[in-house]
């Protein structure tokens, strides 16, 4: 399992509180002091990592999930306009591998090895040294092209569910293990737990997507917004800035042309460059990427489903004496806890 122990270092300015990329807010000037958020595994029952019950769980988790996810999305809505007719069109004409349904999915799209080939010629991936990559099955061969070419990978627990980021690199695996570590089962068997407090350099971002705009590099995911906090946790953190890429690779079906500019939120990430199977486009985007953690968009049930943001907020305010804001309430799809194996 993972435990963590928060730090958050804070400055004092005359009676102002800022914590950077966050939020500002006033209160009584008192002496400084500072907390740190560390990831450290523990078992505590000195248990051997069980991969069968890990995946089962997972799977059966992720069904839930996206049935919840189903019965509580709004079909009028304009992102789920646009995300059902996506997955409806690749059902329809076969345009992804299992797991299938892709409805409520990043599509493991067909092709996405030979996009991942693509992505992997792009200078911005040749020169990185630590790529951030999301946990869904059409981004598997970009992991494993990041760990063969000597990388360092970064990789979010499924939905933050358990965690916060795993580090993995080629040193830590063989030639037997790299092809595991880019599995979740692998994630959570050969990869390195960090916090928040973690000093590191992301050089680029691969994001998983289900629709995307070449004209603008708008995107939208498969609707639950852990991408949006994992970008705003490595804001937080300093590892990423305005100049550090973000990628996607779709299938050409997936490109869009009816995403609004104007109805984007400030949490919603753009991206730069677009892979398919058969091209590489830059978006050349003007969209603002998101400068941090947006306290105030975060409803209770969400920080309810993702203990480290929970923690961090808790400690913050703890350590101030002042609440942070809280988004407004949102019905969500149950995330059952997952029982901390391993």
């Amino acid at each position: 399992m993972e435990a963590f122990r928060l730090s958050h270092p804070f400055m004092l300015t005359t009676n102002t509180f800022k914590v950077p990329s966050l939020c500002t807010f006033s209160f009584s000037t008192h002496p400084r002091r500072c907390f740190k958020v560390e990831a450290a595994r523990t078992d505590k029952n000195n248990q051997p990592f069980d991969a069968a019950a890990f995946e089962a769980e997972r799977l059966a988790l992720d069904a839930e999930a996206r049935r919840a996810m189903a019965e509580t999305a709004d079909p009028k809505a304009w992102k789920w306009v646009i995300r059902k007719r996506i997955w409806d069109t690749m059902e329809a004409r076969n345009f992804a591998n299992n797991p299938r349904p892709v409805h409520h999915r990043i599509p493991n799209f067909v092709g996405a090895p030979v996009a991942a080939q693509k992505m992997r010629e792009l200078d911005v991936f040749q020169v990185a040294q630590c790529v951030k990559v999301n946990p869904d099955s059409p981004q598997k061969q970009v992991r494993f092209l990041t760990l063969s070419d000597g990388k360092k990978l970064l990789t979010p627990q499924p939905r933050l569910r358990t965690g916060f980021f795993s580090v993995l690199e080629s040193s830590m695996l063989t030639s037997d293990t790299m092809k595991e570590a880019c599995t979740s089962v692998g994630v959570a068997k050969h990869g390195r737990p960090i916090g928040l407090d973690e000093k590191i350099k992301v050089d680029l971002i691969v994001i998983g997507s289900v629709a995307v705009d070449p004209s603008t590099g708008a995107r939208l995911g498969k609707g639950e917004g852990f991408a949006e906090l994992e970008y705003g946790m490595l804001r937080y953190m300093g590892a990423i800035d305005d100049s550090t890429p973000v990628v996607t690779s779709v299938h050409d079906c997936q490109l869009v042309d009816d995403i609004p500019v104007e109805k984007l939120l400030i949490h919603d990430v753009p991206v730069d460059i677009i892979c398919t199977p058969t091209q590489v486009i830059f978006t050349h985007t003007t969209i603002p990427k998101p400068q941090g953690i947006y306290w105030e968009k975060l409803s209770p049930e969400k920080l309810g489903q993702i203990r480290i943001l929970r923690e961090l907020k808790k400690r913050i305010e703890q350590e101030t004496g002042k609440k942070l804001p809280t988004g407004p309430s949102e019905k969500l799809p149950p995330t059952a806890q997952r029982s901390r194996r391993g």
